[in-house]
């Protein structure tokens, strides 16, 4: 399920998204600030469900809802506001849904409830990949139960290194912080991705890690990841928040590069 949620307050958008992420929490959710970045994202991309702020700068949530049924008219727009006098341009609309704010997680549960149209399920790949705020990976939309946080931490580790061929000595610096790649540091890195290894292939999602003797790497035609659909397309850009895999300081290198790719946009 695809959902967009524009509103040019970014402090209400954060909240709202929080809330709607308790409700949703499979859902590809993509917030925007910007009505010109939500504009351009609707104008390559189809959405499930459109939860649109009216007053805003740039295109109101009115332009941006009429954008939505021109393009695809089974998207469900649920009006957002903190205003109630719009109620007749959304009846005129024929909108799915009118939310007063502040908006609670109860509420939106009575909309995601009661859509106009009803959310067809698509087939997509089976491991998914959240790497903006925290680092978190999902399996047939459940999260992957890991046996450690080295094996998660090697797991966001090749994600951010987009599909290079990452050597182990290279992998124990990382997970045990430089310490001598000794026979103990070697042990210690061959059993953490034998276990690793073990867990995703229970989980029946070992092709999503390509292993040799030597090095690891994601497979990254095997997994759906925010990251690298950012990198993809322009359009999604306006997506990323201002955090990146926020419990790894190693991160904080692909973090600086993503907020000048913000600031250029």
């Amino acid at each position: 399920m695809k959902i967009i949620a524009v509103d040019d307050e970014r402090k209400a958008l954060n909240s709202f998204v929080k809330e709607l992420r308790k409700v949703e929490p499979d859902a590809e959710i993509f917030p925007f600030a910007e009505s010109d970045a939500a504009f351009s994202f609707l104008s390559n991309c189809k959405v499930d469900i459109a939860f649109l702020d009216i007053e805003m700068d740039g295109y109101s949530g009115i332009e941006l809802a009429e954008k939505c049924k021109s393009l695809c008219p089974q998207t469900n727009i649920v009006f957002v506001t903190g205003y109630s006098e719009y109620t007749m341009d959304a009846l005129k609309l024929h909108v799915s849904g009118y939310l007063m704010k502040p908006v609670r997680a109860d509420d939106l549960l009575v909309e995601m409830e009661n859509l106009r149209h009803p959310i067809v399920a698509v087939s997509e790949q089976r491991v998914r990949v959240q790497t903006f705020g925290s680092f978190e990976i999902f399996v047939d939309s459940k999260p992957l139960m890991l046996p450690t946080a080295k094996c998660k931490e090697t797991l966001a580790y090749l994600v951010d290194r987009k599909g290079a061929r990452i050597p182990y000595s290279e992998l124990s610096s990382i997970l045990w912080e430089d310490r001598p790649y000794d026979r103990t540091a070697q042990n210690n890195t061959h059993r953490m991705i034998s276990s690793l290894m073990k867990t995703l292939m229970e989980a029946e999602c070992g092709d999503m890690v390509i292993k040799s003797s030597k090095d690891l790497a994601i497979n990254m035609e095997n997994v759906k990841c925010d990251y690298y659909e950012v990198l993809n397309s322009k359009e999604l850009k306006g997506t990323f928040m201002g955090e990146y895999m926020s419990q790894y300081s190693w991160a904080e290198v692909t973090l600086a590069e993503l907020c000048r790719m913000a600031e250029n946009e």
